[in-house]
């Protein structure tokens, strides 16, 4: 390299930014240095030219030595936690601990640092080390410190070494129904499934066939406008959710509206357009429900209501109203904030608290909804809880936001706005993805001491047993790619997985809760390694459990006892088809249809069915397909598939709701946005017509294989 290039790498490594990544063919790849530049200047940090550079790396120096403490201090329980000090040379640091009941704690050690002092502006700045007792108390506590006429400190947050299994699962393991809640619509339902759906789902499930849990697809909020999006995976915010999942006639306030018959109308409507569809029709359904919630909105509250109301928006704070002014200006001047006026561009904008002033009404109805959802999530998770659910409900959290959405309008400070998050190329995906979202930047998570990440995880365990984290690897790093560049052209940016890990398992610990990490693909060994030792689950599909050697170097099936014990683990995913789709080939034959083959068809069928017949093969050996069993049915080999879980030493089980009562048809075909209803497909019986909720629960499939996974899952006596 030159001098140049050398600095230049430098400086990325400080900021930890990859000059170079290993490819899934194990090839080192170096990354362009127009990639660096443009990763950089979205860290704000200019490195253009040489000059640019070498200032960059003294302004680095400058920031650090300017520094008394971190900006945040993360510990684990049990384990004695080192951090540095900046003081003027030769004066003496004084540091003690407030904890966040208010407690002070002494016994900080000094350990040795030889650094030398650094010159800033002519005042010699010293460096010392400290570490603080490994008993401290797990939680959010402050370091302070005194030094001469100096006084500061900064967030020290202790996380727990071990989260684990709630302890009301003890050393059980459990099962739960997988759903895609949009797609799970009852007969009182408008044209969309609900949270009354979800609760019935839980209590079903939980009180009839001894589940504890059910995992549910992200329920964040999409913008309010139209179109909406369909995908829960590209919210318009990860910390509220979509009022689309209310149900209208379980709101208190309903009952004291005159107009109910109007509503009864709109509902009545929408559900007939729902019946007349092969697909989600969210638009619709949304129309016909914000005219009714609005009818509701003007109904009076009694006086404890509002009193709830009111503790609901203190504890939601700012965050809330940001929220709910976007949802309000969105309605006004449509959902791309970028495209507003420049003084609505940033929450702080001059109109922004004019136009709140302006439409009061219109804000108060966004914020209104969060706090109905909020209510109806808790009702969701203590049913479930009292129908005998050792977790209840388990919600998904996304990887993102979209870029244009209200997370990214009110969290700009904190995310990198000039670049989106994807995925480097891999063997299925050889052009790489961008999936568009605009990432975290970990400088400034921890210059505000991981507040936006902490209140994140916190709402989305508020009402939950547990969590989904989608592509968990994206608290370790996550591929950037510069605005208008090719996926191909981006670059790995590493994040403090300590703490963003430790957070989360903190959160989870105070809410006696789960956390799965979705660790599918391509993932360094060392990453499920250190989840594992924090207690953080991994994910299985039966599909995707092989083991590769030279004799077999495609993959023959894992056998059970070898699989994950600390993992959730499932027959398949929302984003292959249900195994009754899968075992006829639909999903080649989808792809084959659009287009998104790379070779012919017929060896991509025969791979496929030999993928298959491996399996077929593994169910006969271990006795749950008799020999010779070629013409079992696929109710027969979905039951066997499900039942040789059970043989796996994993602690939780997902059964897909779509298995159970025999669909086809996939949720959502990677690759495609509009040329297939992606995150819009009703749940559906093996001849493809429609099942309501009241059908799963007549379902003689759905009993027969939940009744099977109440078996595997219960202890002997």
């Amino acid at each position: 390299m030159t001098d140049l290039d050398q600095t230049l790498a430098e400086l990325a490594h400080r900021c930890g930014v990859s000059t170079e990544y290993y490819d899934w063919t194990g090839r080192s790849v170096p990354v362009p240095e127009h990639t660096l530049t443009a990763v950089l200047g979205a860290l704000g940090i200019a490195a253009g030219t040489a000059d640019e550079r070498a200032t960059a790396l003294v302004e680095h120096d400058r920031r650090h030595w300017a520094k008394a403490l971190p900006s945040t201090i993360v510990g684990r329980a049990g384990t004695d936690t080192s951090f540095w000090v900046h003081v003027t040379h030769g004066d003496a640091a004084h540091i003690w601990v407030r904890l966040e009941d208010g407690t002070v704690r002494s016994g900080v050690r000094q350990l040795d640092n030889f650094t030398p002092p650094y010159d800033l502006d002519g005042r010699l700045v010293g460096e010392a080390t400290f570490a603080l007792p490994a008993d401290l108390p797990v939680g959010y506590h402050r370091i302070h410190l005194r030094s001469g006429a100096l006084e500061t400190s900064t967030a020290l947050i202790v996380t727990p070494a071990w989260l684990g299994l709630p302890a009301n699962m003890g050393n059980r393991r459990t099962w739960g129904m997988a759903t895609q809640l949009y797609s799970v619509r009852s007969k009182r339902s408008w044209g969309v499934g609900d949270l009354t759906d979800l609760t019935d789902l839980a209590v079903w499930s939980a009180a009839t066939h001894g589940a504890g849990y059910v995992l549910v697809n992200p329920l964040h909020a999409a913008a309010p406008t139209k179109p909406m999006e369909p995908s829960p995976y590209l919210p318009t915010s990860r910390r509220f959710v979509n009022p689309l999942y209310l149900r209208v006639e379980a709101i208190p306030e309903y009952a004291d509206l005159r107009g109910r018959s109007r509503i009864g109308a709109l509902r009545d409507d929408v559900r007939k357009h729902a019946r007349k569809l092969d697909s989600i029709d969210r638009d619709a359904a949304w129309a016909a429900k914000r005219r009714a919630l609005r009818m509701v909105h003007r109904v009076e509250r009694s006086a404890g209501r509002e009193l709830a109301y009111a503790a609901y928006r203190a504890r939601e704070g700012a965050a809330l109203d940001n929220f709910a002014t976007w949802c309000a200006l969105a309605e006004r001047y449509g959902s791309d904030w970028h495209q507003w006026p420049a003084d609505l561009q940033h929450p702080t904008g001059d109109g922004v608290a004019q136009f709140v002033e302006r439409r009061a009404s219109a804000v108060d109805f966004h914020r209104w909804l969060q706090w109905l959802l909020d209510e109806q999530l808790a009702a969701a998770q203590s049913a479930a809880v009292r129908a005998g659910m050792s977790l209840g409900i388990m919600h998904d959290l996304a990887v993102g936001v979209h870029p244009n959405g209200a997370d990214a309008w009110a969290l700009q400070d904190v995310l990198a706005l000039g670049v989106t998050a994807g995925a480097p190329p891999d063997e299925f995906n050889q052009l790489g993805q961008d999936w568009s979202q605009p990432p975290w930047r970990p400088d400034q998570l921890e210059v505000h001491e991981y507040l936006p990440f902490r209140t994140l995880i916190q709402a989305v365990l508020r009402h939950a047993g547990g969590v989904r984290i989608d592509h968990i690897i994206g608290l370790f790093r996550l591929w950037w790619i510069p605005k208008g560049a090719l996926p191909t052209e981006g670059t790995y940016v590493q994040y403090d997985h300590e703490a963003m890990i430790g957070i989360v398992a903190l959160e989870a610990h105070r809410a006696g809760a789960v956390i799965v990490g979705e660790d599918l693909g391509t993932v360094e060994p060392w990453v499920r390694d250190y989840l594992r030792t924090r207690g953080i689950l991994g994910t299985s599909i039966l599909w995707f459990e092989l083991e590769r050697d030279a004799e077999h170097p495609s993959g023959v099936p894992m056998d059970a006892a070898k699989w994950r014990e600390y993992c959730l683990s499932s027959v398949t995913t929302h984003d292959l088809p249900p195994t009754a789709g899968y075992l006829a080939g639909e999903h080649v034959r989808l792809r084959d249809a659009l287009g998104l083959l790379t070779r012919p068809v017929d060896e991509e069928m025969a791979e496929d069915q030999e993928e298959q017949a491996q399996w077929l093969a593994e169910l006969r050996r271990v006795g749950l397909l008799p020999p010779g069993s070629e013409a079992a049915s696929t109710e027969q080999i979905i039951l066997a598939l499900y039942r040789y879980l059970g043989r796996t030493p994993s602690r939780l089980l997902a059964v897909a709701l779509a298995d159970a009562v025999g669909d086809r048809r996939t949720q959502n075909q990677p690759g495609t946005t509009d040329e297939y209803p992606n995150w819009r497909v009703p749940l559906t019986g093996p001849d493809g017509k429609p099942l309501s909720l009241e059908d799963v629960f007549a379902d003689p499939r759905a009993a027969t294989l939940s009744e099977a996974m109440r078996v595997i899952t219960t202890p002997e006596v």
